[in-house]
């Protein structure tokens, strides 16, 4: 959906900040819907229960779109759809660390499908962009959504899960840590910068001549990067402390957003800043996960979960496409990701000044 996205919105007429305020709705639901879901999960116990009716009602309230509502009426369809889509993947994360048990280390390895996932669906969508209109696009989504309902009920429930006992700390205590802060301000400039990314690449691409296939193939070029570095996480976690590839991977992201701002024309240039995707999401996705887990424990991962899903990838999300919507409209799309890379300059110095390892995972 997000390569393709903010391209048939504006087939169908939307300026670049209607364009940055749907795009934003995907991030801000994120801020709530996690939230509810995961305090759901950690009551009830029944996780997968819950992501099937997250895949469900989402699915549903997606067909919304085909009514062609104008800019109110998507705003609300993508608000509906959006609030129960963004929900299943925080309850996933937590069902599949629970099945690892103790071999968290292969997480990476079963999180890459999803990125074998996504290069099959943005390279089989744009080559059929190629041959329809970009306006058919719901349609094309369509059986995407299906699909996920499908899988998702092919999920085994969770046996004799029960809730766990009270914990030794609280929510208020975890969250208020300078470590944990300084965790959660760096994902949430993590999220402002990748705003533009999310918007505007796409539009980006073609305003320097690149095609719709072209674009979707340096979609999951960056994917395709990310899923080399899953492969390979649980080495360098065992080589670098969580601050280290935290850092890196910061600083690689900024060079990102350069390369991207400046030098878009130049096909290798942008190939491998599409390669850092595997540093700008990767790198940072997978050690956040695990730092949760250490920071938050068992009784509140799921609330840990879900704070990491709405504070950064929600708020900092919708806050990046929103900010990147004005730089766009008021300057250019370049502008735009030299806005990301400032984002990422202030999110080194936090990192480098506030970042400690969870109690659990002192070496990443």
């Amino acid at each position: 959906m997000l390569p393709y996205w903010s391209l048939y919105l504006q087939d169908q007429g939307f300026s670049y900040l209607q364009i940055a305020s749907l795009m934003a709705t995907i991030q801000l639901t994120k801020i709530v819907a996690p939230s509810v879901w995961g305090w759901l999960g950690d009551r009830t116990g029944q996780r997968v229960r819950l992501v099937r009716w997250g895949a469900f009602t989402g699915a549903l309230f997606f067909i919304g779109v085909f009514l062609e509502p104008g800019f109110w009426g998507l705003l609300l369809v993508m608000l509906a759809f959006t609030f129960f889509w963004n929900a299943i993947l925080p309850l996933y994360e937590v069902i599949t660390l629970r099945t690892l048990g103790r071999q968290k280390d292969r997480y990476g390895k079963i999180r890459l499908w999803g990125s074998v996932g996504f290069i099959g669906a943005v390279a089989i969508v744009g080559a059929l962009l190629e041959i329809v209109p970009i306006d058919k696009l719901p349609w094309l989504l369509l059986p995407v959504f299906a699909g996920i309902v499908i899988s998702a009920m092919l999920v085994p429930s969770e046996p004799g899960e029960r809730k766990p006992p009270a914990p030794k700390g609280s929510l208020r205590a975890i969250i208020t840590h300078p470590a944990v802060v300084a965790f959660f301000l760096m994902n949430f400039l993590l999220q402002v910068s990748h705003g533009a990314y999310y918007t505007f690449f796409s539009i980006h691409l073609e305003q320097h001549g690149y095609g719709k296939l072209s674009t979707g193939l340096l979609w999951s070029l960056g994917v395709l990067a990310e899923i080399g570095l899953f492969l390979v996480m649980h080495k360098l976690s065992r080589r670098f402390t969580v601050r280290q590839i935290a850092i890196g991977a910061l600083a690689l992201t900024m060079l990102r957003w350069g390369l991207i701002a400046q030098l878009t024309g130049i096909l290798p240039v942008l190939i491998f800043a599409q390669l850092l995707h595997a540093a700008s999401y990767g790198a940072l996705h997978v050690i956040s996960v695990q730092y949760i887990q250490g920071f938050f424990g068992k009784h509140h991962h799921g609330q840990g979960q879900a704070l990491y899903s709405g504070l950064t990838f929600g708020a900092g999300g919708a806050i990046g496409s929103w900010l990147s919507g004005f730089l766009v409209d008021g300057i250019s799309t370049s502008a735009a990701f030299w806005g990301s890379a400032v984002a990422m300059a202030v999110a080194i110095v936090i990192a480098w000044r506030g970042l400690q390892p969870p109690p659990e995972h002192s070496h990443g």
